[in-house]
């Protein structure tokens, strides 16, 4: 393309089109998004709490569901508050170093939530398959090695991927039909193997995981043993299934598969309404949540005199 076109060696922002082709709805999308981000956050920051304050959630499980939480805080701020404000403004614009900053983000993130998400099934294999070794497998040394090692492959990759897109020279317009600053199907053909290597090396860890802990539970005799076992990993498979469903159906599929309109709107699903569905998702499928969430609220709203 670079052959063809003026090569742009002085780029210093770019347009951000967003919903920009519904602008008569522009303020009822904002009222949308903006309760959105509020449950977001507060969902998120209601588990932290939870399981700050409750000694019987001070476990391993628990301790990536933090982590995972506190993720999907961050995850989402990346792109929602500047949608907010492109919403509610006619200068739609972002500098260079803005765009370059929240691509690192967002891939930062997304990286982290692939690898968190694999650590967390492996907390699951190890509790259904090594019940009798789960507290010296998951101890606290390992947990905060697992969630560490995470982090840090969330900051190499998104480091590694933002450093090669914006060190290629920009070429032809600088409006972007999104909503924020991602990596484009024709870049992304240029980091193929990496982005393949980010979705599918967790993916396969937390496959094999669950081939084990299914055989595992298959093998349990009661039918009330088998649900009592499956019922501990339920929510990490739900939540596991709608990020990389996403993921593959938004990266692997057939080029121009999908119109611009429809790409951002798999893409609003993927960076914003899973994030809502999380902290719902592990309230409402698990007892000892349930149960803290209920005794919070009673320290809360009913205190003892």
């Amino acid at each position: 393309m670079c052959k063809e076109m003026k090569n742009d060696t002085s780029m210093t922002k770019f347009v951000l089109l967003g919903f920009s082709n519904h602008t008569d709805t522009n303020l009822i999308l904002f009222v949308v998004f903006l309760c959105i981000y509020i449950i977001t956050v507060l969902g998120n920051v209601l588990i932290i709490i939870v399981i700050n304050v409750n000694p019987a959630l001070h476990m391993p499980m628990y301790f990536f569901l933090r982590n995972l939480s506190f993720l999907e805080v961050c995850y989402t701020s990346v792109t929602l508050p500047k949608m907010l404000a492109n919403l509610l403004s006619e200068d739609k614009t972002i500098s260079f170093s803005g765009c370059a900053v929240q691509m690192y983000l967002f891939l930062f993130f997304a990286v982290t939530e692939c690898f968190l998400l694999a650590s967390m099934a492996y907390d699951r294999y190890s509790a259904i398959c090594n019940p009798l070794r789960y507290t010296a497998i998951m101890d606290k040394r390992v947990c905060i090695q697992l969630a560490m090692n995470s982090w840090i492959c969330g900051i190499l990759v998104a480091l590694g991927h933002t450093t090669f897109v914006f060190t290629l020279p920009f070429c032809g317009s600088h409006v972007i039909n999104h909503f924020f600053c991602e990596i484009q199907p024709p870049v992304l053909k240029l980091i193929s193997v990496g982005a393949a290597f980010v979705l599918m090396m967790p993916f396969m860890l937390i496959l094999v995981s669950y081939i084990c802990i299914i055989s595992t539970i298959l093998k349990i005799r009661s039918a009330e043993g088998r649900r009592r076992a499956f019922s501990t990993c339920s929510s990490h498979l739900i939540v596991m299934m709608l990020f990389y469903g996403m993921a593959l159906i938004m990266y692997v599929r057939p080029k121009s598969s999908f119109s611009p309109d429809v790409n951002k709107l798999l893409s609003l699903f993927y960076s914003v309404v899973t994030q809502i569905l999380n902290p719902i998702i592990y309230s409402l499928r698990n007892k000892e949540v349930k149960d803290a969430l209920r005794k919070t609220g009673m320290k809360v709203f009913h205190p003892q005199k």
